[in-house]
């Protein structure tokens, strides 16, 4: 199960929700969903830990370990890992991560891996890490190397790393970060964005990185916010293709400011107004109605990898950016074009684990959280599934040992 970022981050506009009412509205959705699919095995990945502001903000990270890890939905989860990169003071390593793992009490023999030596260890208490993830031999975190921030400006951008084991059953669980777009008028220059550009190279570094000589090779599941857009230019062409572009540039240094589409009739209405951080187009319903599947066409980042990852069917709307305005649990924010930031992806052979029988109606799910209600900038993403226990191996037992979400 992933969420999108912050759900204790800094919301700083005092008519918005404010990090506590956040986080109960937030943690409520979640409860609900674990309640529904009741996962044995519960994987949830954030971002953005402590948000923006992270001394001011610091203080609700911990009190919401301290409700998930207290809770009565999760009481009957006896074991739990908690990995926080809350270490904002360095530079170099911090990537705002954080990963939580939960146990339910009947599913027995889990077994943890070791990083630094190299074996797999059998799981047992709650344990929380957070100012010592640099040494944690139980997982592995990296920052992307700095020539790859643009602009070579160091940014929270990086993964984590676990690895799991059931009987006969492997798997990593990565928690990956990568690069926002910074600008809607650079986004928008050419097709593909350099920021897409930039994007690739990231993923392509973790997917390296995870299938390298040092480590025996298993099932690996990739999952966070992944920042994937739009392609910005053919969408845009598509919204506004009977409208007519204006170029308006600054007077000082003649640079490019903002566009603006008008219709070429009807009194010249505005259709879409582009800046560096605005995108106000007029009709919102066009990423809500069907779940803005007819843009998926211009969901193109993925394809390269298309050998490497594979992905559900998506049926959900675009999962960022969303008002964090309390009242407007479906609304965007006019500061970038909707897009499926947010995204569980699967090596093939993990999709291999995936038991699929006939006779189960959505045995697997893939969908969004908190749908009607404010959850933040980014709306939660979830995968709920059942293992197969040997899964790849000849004349193996298959049965179901366990639910990853």
């Amino acid at each position: 199960m992933h969420q999108g970022p912050r759900p204790f981050g800094d919301v700083r506009d005092p008519g918005y929700l404010q990090p506590e009412n956040l986080q109960k509205t937030w943690l409520r959705e979640f409860y609900q969903a674990v309640h529904t699919y009741r996962p044995h095995f519960l994987a949830l990945h954030c971002q953005e830990v402590g948000g923006k502001n992270y001394e001011a903000s610091m203080s609700h990270v911990d009190s919401f370990v301290k409700e998930l890890l207290s809770s009565d939905t999760m009481k009957d989860y006896n074991r739990a890992r908690v990995y926080l990169d809350k270490n904002y003071k360095s530079q170099e390593h911090f990537t705002a991560l954080g990963s939580f793992y939960f146990i339910h009490e009947s599913l027995k023999n889990l077994h943890q891996f070791d990083f630094k030596a190299k074996k797999f260890k059998k799981l047992a208490g709650k344990e929380t890490y957070s100012e010592t993830l640099e040494s944690t031999p139980t997982m592995e975190k990296e920052k992307f190397p700095q020539d790859y921030f643009p602009e070579c400006k160091w940014s929270r951008k990086g993964f984590i790393r676990t690895r799991w084991a059931l009987p006969d059953c492997a798997f990593d669980l990565v928690n990956i970060h990568l690069f926002h777009d910074a600008s809607n008028l650079v986004a928008w220059e050419k097709s593909p964005s350099v920021y897409s550009g930039t994007r690739q190279k990231a993923l392509g570094f973790v997917l390296d990185r995870i299938t390298d000589q040092r480590y025996e090779k298993v099932p690996y599941f990739v999952f966070g916010d992944f920042n994937f857009r739009l392609d910005s230019k053919r969408v845009i062409e598509n919204l506004c293709s009977s409208a007519t572009m204006q170029m308006v540039r600054t007077a000082d240094t003649n640079e490019l400011d903002k566009l603006i589409f008008r219709e070429s009739d009807n009194d010249r209405k505005v259709v879409l107004q582009l800046e560096k951080k605005l995108f106000s187009y007029v009709n919102q319903d066009v990423f809500r109605e069907n779940n803005g599947t007819p843009l998926l066409e211009y969901d193109k980042e993925l394809s390269v990898f298309k050998d490497r990852l594979h992905e559900l069917e998506i049926s959900f709307p675009p999962s960022y950016p969303y008002s964090e305005d309390s009242n407007q649990g479906k609304q965007y924010m006019n500061t970038r074009c909707p897009a499926w930031c947010d995204r569980i992806l699967l090596s093939a052979s993990a999709r291999d684990l995936i038991l699929k029988p006939e006779s189960e109606e959505k045995s697997v799910v893939y969908d969004n959280i908190g749908p009607n209600v404010c959850m933040g900038d980014h709306k939660p993403v979830f995968l709920s599934f059942r293992v197969t226990a040997g899964a790849g191996k000849p004349n193996a037992n298959k049965h179901k040992c366990c639910v990853v979400q």
